[in-house]
């Protein structure tokens, strides 16, 4: 599957990441989504997950997701353009937890249109990484 919006440049190495930590995506979620690494915390795999939505990764999102919640395939819609994270809230999720929760805002345009999702992502260890269970809409 072409990665729809996915940079290929050397500008690539300067580019802030999607995800919103201020870091160059060659330094912050490119490697996740290359399989270069893994996430370290339940927040960190959101942000990445985040940010392969917004350079349309769904190979990388499909690998992230729960054996038992992922779906057969996914499908970015090629409209809509995903902008800007907002943590608002982490339960558990760190380092030597097994389980975590993330609620975040997610801006997007669609059409030229703004808009937002607001979720409550579940967030747990699937052979030693973590991994996107499950979600309950805000």
């Amino acid at each position: 599957m072409a990665k729809r919006g996915a940079r290929r440049s050397a500008d690539e190495e300067t580019l802030p990441c999607p995800c919103g930590s201020g870091l160059p995506y060659a330094e912050c979620c490119r490697p996740l989504h290359r399989g270069e690494a893994t996430a370290a915390t339940a927040e960190a795999l959101m942000r990445s997950r985040f940010s392969a939505f917004a350079v349309g990764d769904a190979d990388y999102l499909l690998r992230s997701w729960h054996s038992s919640t992922r779906p057969a395939r996914l499908r970015l819609d090629p409209g809509q353009r995903w902008i800007r994270l907002e943590i608002l809230d982490t339960d558990g999720g760190g380092l030597f937890d097994t389980a975590g929760t993330v609620a975040f805002r997610a801006h997007y345009r669609e059409s030229g249109r703004p808009g937002a999702l607001e979720e409550q992502s579940r967030f747990v260890r699937e052979d030693g990484r973590w991994v996107y269970l499950d979600a309950v809409a805000g």
